[in-house]
């Protein structure tokens, strides 16, 4: 097709105007970075306002036994990704275990590497040079969820984190519960068998020795030990026993494995009948490892929970799993905290 000239010109123009519109809109970008502290490793990335990853990476957590070469890894990791995107950096999300939002710190973590109570929000600034802000990881991960994924629009819900422990994040009208001190919200510690499994925090019985993926398999080879039933696993030494292993032979049909995830579902169907009682959540978020054996742990979770539940509440709070991506949520997450400190 042949433009007259004038028309080409008129199309000309105002395709670089889109252009240039673009360009200045990615020059102007707000973004945020989003540092997630786990007890292996450390993922990082820079978000921006609609959820999407730009730069990631990583950076081990476990071979630093100070704080400083610590951060000296991290900030040469990620200053260049800084300088590599176009647009804004608003300030600096993290989620990391213990983290007190009120004094910028991380206390007596037992799975990090350092000791007592360390001043990670003033490092971070003292480094970067940028607004920071800090939560424990499962209130990160409410915070994302609120912000990007399943729990979008919702003020009213409770994320629950199933991995190798269990931990929970309360939003009560949009809110974050953080309690007095900043450690609100450890209900993977709510004890539910008096005088039960032994816990890392020291105590016994607590919710996350049973309702994990550490607690699934900690079922498992109690059921072996108890019972005379075929199973699969009864040939595969103990150490080498996963929560998803165990999910994935439950789904054809083993029936120890079934079993272990059902007691698994009856305990955290309890607990989160007694969790409605306090908040009346719209929602339950579930994450992690342990989440994703989908329907065989959701469906006896929801039969366990109603059954337990006042009457005035009775299928009327949702059990949902979270859609942010598993490579992506924890960064998500952490980034958040950012925009809800321009908030």
């Amino acid at each position: 097709m042949i433009i007259p000239n004038t028309e080409r010109v008129t199309f000309i123009l105002t395709n670089l105007n889109i252009l240039t519109d673009n360009i200045h809109r990615i020059m102007n970008q707000q973004l945020a970075v989003g540092i997630d502290i786990g007890g292996t490793n450390t993922a990082f990335g820079i978000v921006d306002r609609r959820g999407n990853t730009l730069k990631q990476g990583k950076i081990s957590t476990t071979k630093h036994k100070d704080i400083t070469s610590y951060t000296d890894e991290l900030y040469n990791a990620l200053e260049p990704l800084i300088d590599e995107v176009s647009g804004e950096i608003k300030g600096i999300g993290v989620g990391a275990p213990n983290g007190n939002f009120y004094d910028g710190t991380i206390e007596f973590a037992p799975n990090l590497p350092w000791e007592g109570v360390i001043p990670l929000v003033n490092i971070f600034k003292e480094q970067f040079g940028l607004p920071v802000q800090i939560t424990n990881d499962a209130n990160a991960a409410a915070v994302g969820e609120m912000t990007y994924g399943t729990a979008k629009g919702m003020k009213n819900f409770i994320m629950i984190t199933l991995g190798t422990g269990l931990g929970s994040g309360i939003v009560i009208n949009g809110n974050v519960v953080l309690g007095h001190d900043g450690f609100a919200g450890e209900l993977g510690h709510v004890i539910v068998e008096k005088e039960g499994r032994s816990c890392g925090c020291g105590r016994y019985g607590c919710l996350e020795t049973y309702a994990s993926a550490t607690g699934l398999v900690r079922t498992m080879k109690e059921l072996l030990s108890e019972k005379k039933t075929d199973c699969v696993f009864r040939n595969i030494p103990y150490e080498e026993l996963t929560s998803k292993g165990i999910a994935e032979e439950a789904a054809k049909g083993d029936q120890l494995a079934i079993e272990a995830i059902d007691f698994t579902a009856n305990i955290l169907g309890k607990a989160l009948a007694n969790f409605i009682a306090f908040s009346a959540p719209e929602a339950f978020i579930l994450f992690g490892g342990l989440a994703r054996a989908g329907d065989l742990l959701f469906n006896p979770t929801i039969k366990y929970m109603n059954e337990n539940t006042l009457k005035i509440w009775k299928n009327k709070v949702k059990v949902l799993p979270s859609d942010l991506s598993a490579n992506d949520a924890a960064i998500l997450g952490a980034s958040a905290l950012v925009w809800e400190m321009q908030s």
